[in-house]
């Protein structure tokens, strides 16, 4: 059976998105099976973070109620053969699906998959219940500012009910000059959280490059943020990885 990985933050802007493309691209090149579903109902980006613009025209919502057929709803990437995306709804009518529903979907898709990602909308709203809800597993994305940190730790005691070790910290879009400037390290940003560290993943400007262009990041080459998702997607995978460092 496969696992099922939500990946939230409390604030928008931490590159939750591209960090659940990244991962779930890195776990595809490692021969697994990945499925990653757009949980952000009505402001969809992880196709195109995926090199997916607009192939999706079915959504988890039409799976989930028995409008379609999860075949020919997920898409599957053209270069990355293991790498599928399940997009998420413009629209969602109250209690159309429910956290129940998507447990029950997601167990379905652990015998199929080796992960499924769950990008959840930034907020703690219904996007966010409906992501955690049949969730193995939780990685909290924040940056090293203090108002995401603080974001951070209030969304960890909304997980409190998932046990130790399955809850993990990614910091994400680490800029090192700004580290020296505020005179902070990761260690405060775990502290902060209050959770233990998956990785760290640097600002990199590539990412707007290979988003404008497309394509996933790490078909771009494995350097900077490419190698920080590869890193994270061994560890997930049960690997002992060394953290990078931040130049």
């Amino acid at each position: 059976m496969g696992q099922s990985i939500a990946i939230v933050s409390g604030k928008g802007g931490t590159g939750k998105t591209s960090l659940t493309a990244g991962v779930g691209s890195a776990l595809a090149l490692l021969g697994k099976r990945v499925l990653c579903i757009d949980c952000d109902v009505g402001l969809r980006n992880l196709d195109l973070s995926l090199g997916l613009s607009d192939r999706a025209m079915m959504d988890f919502s039409d799976v989930i109620t028995g409008r379609c057929s999860f075949e020919n709803a997920a898409v599957q990437h053209p270069e990355l053969g293991n790498l599928y995306l399940l997009t998420a709804p413009m629209r969602l009518r109250e209690g159309e699906v429910t956290p129940e529903q998507m447990k029950k979907f997601l167990h379905a898709a652990a015998s199929v998959f080796d992960y499924c990602l769950l990008d959840a909308p930034a907020g703690l709203g219904e996007g966010f219940d409906l992501a955690v809800a049949g969730a193995d597993r939780v990685v909290v994305v924040a940056n090293t500012d203090a108002s995401s940190l603080r974001d951070a730790q209030h969304t960890v005691t909304l997980l409190s009910h998932f046990p130790v070790g399955k809850l993990h910290l990614v910091v994400n879009r680490v800029q090192k000059s700004l580290l020296k400037a505020l005179h902070t390290t990761i260690d405060d940003a775990m502290d902060a959280a209050g959770l233990p560290l998956l990785g760290v993943v640097p600002e990199d400007e590539l990412m707007t490059v290979a988003l404008n262009r497309g394509i996933p990041l790490l078909l771009t080459g494995d350097k900077n943020a490419a190698k920080a998702y590869r890193n994270i997607a061994r560890r997930i995978d049960g690997e002992r990885v060394p953290l990078m460092k931040i130049r």
